[in-house]
């Protein structure tokens, strides 16, 4: 079959109509994600969890374009070609997601160290490579927080740890406290996270180090209930926050784009301007580990290459307001 008209006498312009639709809804996706419901499996939170990822449908309905001798379904497109490049391409470009926004007054790290690192000190020493003045660690166990400690210690002087959750700062901390996002049906002795007060030059901040629950995709979709619950309690904890201005450090296993994280997203703020995605380390398909603040401003989100852990370290300069 050629670009004329096929055995059944359709032409070019009249044939490959599911493909131009397939196009179609491939851009309404992308821009409506919202519009998705939640009801049945989570699918909403499914999609937002990988939505730059709709992008790899215009290859596959290319080819079938092509092979379908389709205009219509060439031109249909040009639709998500437009919005992915409108909503992501800007990323792609050289400086992306680099400090756009004037030089950082302080530079946070994020990184779940993952409870089977078997280099915990060469995973502290890389974090240390960074210089940040923040560092925040999930998954730590009893028998590498003494490593992470003794390596830490010398550029860190102030740390904290809660369970299995820590902080390191080059700052003093005060107040330091459990953070509760316990969710209702998770026994006792499930501590992740924690709260302290960082005295920075730029005045005291409130910290938050936490690490949501997981998610699990199931045959019935997205199971998230637990992760969605420990938001809410998080989002509650950073609306009761006194100081104006509150940094949050964690893995929330979730985007920004999952509505699951709702209670937290719409009271903070990060860093949009970079993929930087951070799981899984080999082949890192979603950042599902932040760094977000309550008035202060993310300049800049980045990865740092990978250490022993299944997670990228996630590295953001934090400007204040003057």
């Amino acid at each position: 079959m050629r670009w004329g008209k096929d055995a059944k006498g359709r032409s070019p312009w009249t044939r490959g109509r599911v493909l131009a639709s397939l196009a179609v809804l491939t851009s309404a996706l992308s821009v409506f994600h919202t519009a998705v419901p939640n009801t049945v499996g989570n699918l909403g939170s499914l999609l937002e969890a990988f939505l730059p990822w709709l992008g790899l449908a215009v290859p596959g309905l290319l080819v079938l374009a092509l092979l379908r001798r389709s205009a219509t379904a060439l031109v249909a497109l040009l639709l998500p070609v437009a919005v992915w490049a409108h909503l992501y391409g800007g990323l792609l470009l050289p400086g992306a997601g680099a400090g756009g926004r004037g030089a950082p007054d302080l530079t946070a790290v994020q990184h779940n160290v993952s409870d089977e690192n078997a280099d915990p000190v060469g995973t502290a020493e890389a974090l240390i490579d960074a210089g940040p003045d923040l560092i925040a660690l999930e998954e730590l166990t009893p028998s590498a927080l003494p490593l992470y400690e003794r390596s830490l210690a010398p550029a860190y002087p102030h740390h904290a740890v809660e369970g299995t959750v820590g902080l390191w700062s080059k700052y003093p901390l005060t107040d330091v406290r459990l953070l509760d996002i316990r969710p209702s049906g998770i026994g006792e002795g499930w501590n992740r996270g924690l709260r302290a007060a960082a005295r920075t030059p730029w005045g005291e901040v409130a910290v938050h180090v936490a690490h949501l629950p997981s998610v699990r995709i199931r045959l019935t979709g997205l199971d998230s209930g637990y992760r969605d619950e420990s938001a809410g309690l998080l989002g509650e904890a950073v609306a009761a926050e006194e100081p104006a201005t509150v940094i949050l450090l964690g893995d929330l296993n979730g985007t920004l784009d999952d509505r699951g994280l709702a209670p937290v997203t719409s009271q903070m703020k990060s860093s949009v301007r970079s993929f930087a995605f951070s799981w899984p380390a080999v082949f890192p398909v979603s950042r599902i580990d932040h760094v977000m603040t309550r008035s202060a401003t993310v300049t800049d989100v980045r990865t740092l290459p990978a250490t022993g852990s299944d997670h990228l370290p996630v590295v953001a300069g934090i400007r204040f307001a003057s």
